[in-house]
């Protein structure tokens, strides 16, 4: 089991709790925190290849809506915790009235918010852009301590509220899953190493977008912080990543150490995590920073169009030199190649070792 799960399990389906994390809880000393972490590793296995075989034809993973614009679907789960048995039972639809379940109102809510954003910031139908159904499946397995995007629509867990509470409390957890959909169906970044590290990084980006635009901050106002609301009572933690040079959290009693690096010379270059997609994110994460905060006012308005034009210009192996590359180019053909905004895209990769 073990020397599988970190080549084999958990892996190319977009978790929103990095394996990182969830090898630290199956050393835990608490027997319900290790059950529930192996259950989560378990339960992502079965989506393994679902998720690769959408990748490759994304167009067939998209169900399109009847009349092309926003339509979302939140089922329940029920607690089954086999993937045969997705979506679930249909509890609310497009234009319903909210429901008695607070997961499947904040399901409905924050997609339709991450959708709202992708609409009207950025001009996006939808995850691929024609419109498609957002189909949300709550309750699924018992404490699940995990939320993914299976290529097709997003799962969440109740989390087991000691390190977790539940998945859909949180909008950057909703609008990070359903970026992966976006990912999927622009430059479909494969999820491995630098490209899979890119892919995490445009969910975390979008995601930080989507949540200053919807509380409508400023750079200065916002946290940036990622998961902030799905912290359980019994973690110290603030937040499971953060877009800052500092660390998320240091010597966490359940959760260790954020081991993301900041600088390309800190870079992970192990195999686990698919050569560190969930790590190494924290490279690209924290220059998207550095050129918000260089540029101030609305992250949404500068940074989110030249990210998001960006993403739509990569391809699905685009390393971390190419992504850095675009964005110059980006912000050049958009503000001016001597603009501030072209500076400050240049600046902030610098900052991180990587220069354009």
């Amino acid at each position: 089991m073990h020397t599988c799960h970190h080549h084999c399990c958990h892996n190319p389906l977009h978790c929103f709790v990095p394996p990182h994390v969830l090898d630290r809880l199956i050393e835990s000393d608490d027997p319900e925190i290790r059950n529930l972490a192996l259950d989560a590793i378990k339960n992502s296995v079965a989506s393994r290849t679902k998720r690769i075989t959408f990748a490759s034809i994304a167009t067939m993973a998209a169900i399109p809506s009847p009349a092309g614009t926003k339509h979302r679907l939140v089922y329940d789960m029920d607690h089954w915790r086999w993937e045969q048995m997705l979506p679930g039972k249909l509890v609310r639809s497009e234009g319903e009235s909210p429901v008695t379940d607070d997961a499947v109102n904040e399901a409905y809510n924050y997609s339709g918010i991450t959708y709202d954003f992708y609409k009207e910031v950025l001009n996006r139908n939808s995850l691929d852009d024609k419109g498609m159904t957002l189909i949300s499946s709550v309750h699924f397995a018992r404490n699940y301590n995990n939320a993914m995007w299976n290529g097709q629509q997003m799962i969440y867990g109740d989390g087991d509220e000691i390190v977790f509470t539940r998945f859909t409390k949180a909008l950057d957890v909703v609008a990070h899953e359903l970026t992966h959909g976006v990912v999927q169906f622009t430059s479909n970044l494969e999820y491995w190493d630098e490209s899979g590290a890119l892919n995490e990084h445009f969910a975390d980006a979008m995601s930080a977008l989507v949540k200053q635009w919807y509380l409508k901050q400023d750079v200065t106002q916002a946290d940036w912080m990622m998961g902030d609301a799905i912290v359980g009572p019994k973690v110290e933690a603030k937040c499971i990543r953060t877009f800052k040079a500092e660390k998320a959290y240091e010597n966490d009693p359940i959760l260790g150490t954020d081991p993301q690096p900041k600088h390309i010379k800190d870079k992970y270059t192990g195999d686990d995590d698919r050569r560190g997609v969930h790590i190494n994110s924290g490279i690209p994460n924290h220059a998207f920073y550095l050129v918000a905060l260089e540029l101030g006012g609305h992250s949404w308005e500068k940074v989110g169009p030249i990210w998001y034009q960006t993403l739509k210009n990569l391809n699905n192996n685009s390393n971390f030199q190419e992504a850095a590359s675009m964005t110059h180019q980006v912000a050049g053909a958009m503000f001016g190649s001597d603009s501030l905004e072209s500076q400050a895209v240049k600046k902030a990769w610098d900052a991180v070792g990587i220069s354009v």
